[in-house]
């Protein structure tokens, strides 16, 4: 990476319009990934986050999932068409990252560490943040547009038997990712006096 964090991070943005025009082979895509995933720290070394990578057909049938299954959680079809719309935009880009969470991982480190046991899932939940800001800020600064969906519980137990997902990893977020075919829009950021404190 040659460029500076902020300028890396300003140019990570949610992107809605994706392709399948790539800059990487999909073997590149993965190994990137997951020596982000890898680099990411995390509370105790504890490495709580496993991602599951969607190519070709995969990707297809866990957007395909996700649109079935909001057919009974829409209320009206007009509103269905637009998830729809919404959904196949995702579908349209190259490949998804599932994120998970080892929640078996998570309770060991709840049984060996008892006097911390309660901040564990919040701990997995950091790396799940730092882990997936990481990969998208990476795919960024390959050209790779995404976004960070989560359409999780609502389609974990689908997952899980589409994908032999094992029973303890939890579905904490999917991000579809693509060609960018259109740029994201405006970003507002608060005054930095009302989101800030110094103190000396």
């Amino acid at each position: 990476m040659t460029n500076d964090l902020l300028t890396l991070l300003n140019q990570r943005r949610t992107i809605y319009a994706l392709g399948k025009d790539v800059t990487l082979a999909d073997d590149e895509i993965v190994t990137l990934a997951t020596d982000l995933i890898q680099a990411t720290p995390s509370a105790f070394n504890s490495q709580t986050v496993r991602a599951v990578f969607l190519f070709g057909a995969k990707h297809d049938q866990l957007w395909d999932i996700v649109i079935k299954r909001l057919k009974s959680e829409v209320p009206t079809e007009a509103a269905y068409e637009n998830t729809k719309k919404k959904i196949n935009s995702f579908k349209a880009g190259h490949g998804t990252i599932l994120y998970f969470t080892d929640t078996a991982k998570v309770h060991q480190l709840e049984q060996d560490f008892t006097l911390y046991a309660d901040n564990f899932a919040t701990w997995a939940e950091q790396a799940q943040g730092s882990s997936q800001l990481n990969v998208w800020t990476g795919l960024a600064n390959h050209g790779i547009g995404a976004s960070l969906q989560h359409y999780n519980p609502l389609i974990d137990t689908l997952v899980q038997e589409a994908f032999d997902i094992p029973a303890t990893w939890q579905l904490r977020a999917e991000m579809p990712f693509g060609s960018i075919e259109a740029p994201a829009g405006d970003k507002d950021t608060m005054a930095k006096a009302d989101q800030f404190k110094v103190l000396k």
